[in-house]
Formats: C-alpha cells, structure tokens, sequence
C-alpha cells in the first residue's frame, strides 16, 4: 500500500478549501483489516504487527475490508515521546508483548482508504475525513482520529502551542483532494529549524560513527558534516549501516567493504567518510547560516 507523503513549505499555508493536522511524533502505519486478521504496515513495505500487537487486537474491532492510514505513537509524562516508539518498533515478539503493557501504543488516525472493502481513495479529503470519524469515534483509544480544523487561526494556535505536547507541526491538505498515494500531495509545516536530511555517509569506523555526512533540504545539495553524535546515535548508525549490509564476510570490521570519499567539514578541511548507499534519513536541527554544523537530534528508521 503506497502512502501519501508531503511536501515541506516554510509558512502556513491560508486558503478556502484547506484542512489543517496536528502532525504527530511517531512511525508512519497502514492498518490493515482483513477478514482474517490485522496487519500492520510501516511506510517502506514491512510488516511490523508482532512489534504492536495492542494496536493489532484493538483493530480487531475494525469492520473487515478496512484499511486506515495514520501514525503510531507512545504517550508519556503527557506528551509523545519518539524515542519510546522507536523502542517499540525495534521490539522482538516477546519482548513487544510487554512493552505493550508498560508503554502502550495509541494510533492516531487520519486517512481511510478502503472501508468495507470499498477503495474509497478517491473520494475528496471531506468524504474520507466524516467516514474516518463515524468509524473510529465508536470505538475509542487506542484507535483515534486526529484533530482537524479548517480555521487557519485555530492551525496557527495548534502550530505555536502544541509542541509542548510532542507535536511538531502541521499538515495540510485540501478538502477536494482525492488520496495521493505515492505522491507529495499534502504540505507539512514543521518548526523552522527542525528538517529530515539525507545521511549520505559518516565519519568514523563502522564501530564507532563520529559524525553523519547530510545533504540538507535546502541550498545546493552540498554534503555538510554534523556535529559530533551522541553515545546513543552512535549505536543506532552502527547498527542501520549494519542492517544495510555494509559488513562484508571474512571482513576485518563491519563496513570495510563501504565506498570511500571525502567531504570538506566546517574548521576540519577535507575528512574521509564512509558512503551509505541507499541513505538514511536524519531530522536535524540547523540555521540557516549552517554555522554551527547540524545537529543530529535521531535517526528517522520509520521512513
């Protein structure tokens, strides 16, 4: 199932015919109910139902033929907390079983693509939005509609006030619009200095990463070298970079067989870097001047 993404803008959009999101901090998820069983759905393909298996027995209650798409989260201390998700996603079988218990999962929907076995994708926004609400307001959490407004003051609240709640930003889509899968169709919002970059590389040995190479979202698509990584980022590039196949049997370390290549850092000149080929993705936090260099604040393995 190819989920509909968004394309970044920098303002608020403000027109008739717009509908605005609170943008949730958790892993994109397709849920799929079938008249057998649920499955769940990661935004690359991969099914990841035994790692939430509170949120496959709450769609249980779903009608067979249903197909939502939305976001997984982990509520704590009264706000969303990714790390936590993510320590949900990466679950094994039994381990998920009691996460389930100590870090429940909530789903906060906001899109219906089939309902009852009817492909409903293209339908406007407004039709699929009133289905998703008389279909999940029944229900109750885990299972949940996103907040939806069509007032531009009300999103530009949201937008401002929200992110103390783990919100970072907002998406906006039109009210006629069919659902664009596989399409940049919606526009997010996201708080000015946080962006997803492209980790073309690092620096380091595979054992230890020291710093990521990005391709940031914006200028000329040259490589810039992050800020050092934290002990835990460190562990997490170790271990996508692994999982991306970059050891080579009979290898002396992890990675030997990687591309090698060079990047000029801020104060450090020409540094070797080792290659990712195909990239991660990183959220950073970077000025507009990128000085200091960006600042990895997590790895995006949900993508």
């Amino acid at each position: 199932m190819r989920v509909a993404l968004a394309a970044a803008v920098r303002d608020l959009p403000r027109a008739a015919g717009l509908a605005y999101e609170p943008k949730f901090d958790g892993h994109r998820l397709v849920v799929v109910r079938s008249a057998a069983d649920v499955s769940l759905q990661a935004r690359s393909g991969r099914i990841v139902t035994s790692a939430f298996p509170d949120l496959a027995a709450a769609a249980l209650q779903l009608p067979a033929g249903t197909v939502l798409d939305g976001e997984v989260v982990v509520w704590h201390a009264g706000r969303t907390d990714f790390a936590l998700v993510q320590r949900r996603a990466a679950a094994t079988a039994a381990r998920a079983a009691v996460l389930a218990q100590s870090l429940p999962a909530s789903y906060a929907a906001f899109d219906v693509l089939e309902l009852a076995g009817l492909d409903v994708r293209a339908r406007p926004y407004e039709r699929r939005r009133a289905l998703l609400v008389d279909l999940l307001l029944p229900l109750g959490p885990p299972l949940q509609p996103v907040p939806m407004t069509t007032d531009p003051e009300l999103a530009a609240t949201w937008y401002e006030t929200l992110p103390a709640s783990g919100i970072e930003g907002l998406v906006v889509k039109r009210l006629d619009q069919a659902y664009p899968a596989g399409r940049r169709g919606w526009q997010k919002l996201r708080h000015t200095d946080v962006r997803d970059a492209a980790v073309v590389g690092y620096t380091g040995t595979p054992r230890r990463p020291l710093a990521l190479v990005l391709v940031l979202p914006v200028g000329d698509e040259t490589p810039l070298v992050s800020s050092p990584l934290t002990a835990a980022l460190r562990r997490e590039v170790a271990e996508a970079a692994a999982a991306r196949g970059a050891a080579e049997p009979g290898a002396a370390e992890p990675g030997a067989a990687e591309a090698r290549a060079t990047v000029t850092a801020i104060g450090l000149g020409e540094v070797p870097y080792r290659a990712l080929d195909p990239p991660l993705t990183a959220e950073v936090r970077y000025t507009s001047a990128r000085h200091p260099p960006p600042e990895v604040l997590r790895l995006r393995t949900d993508l």
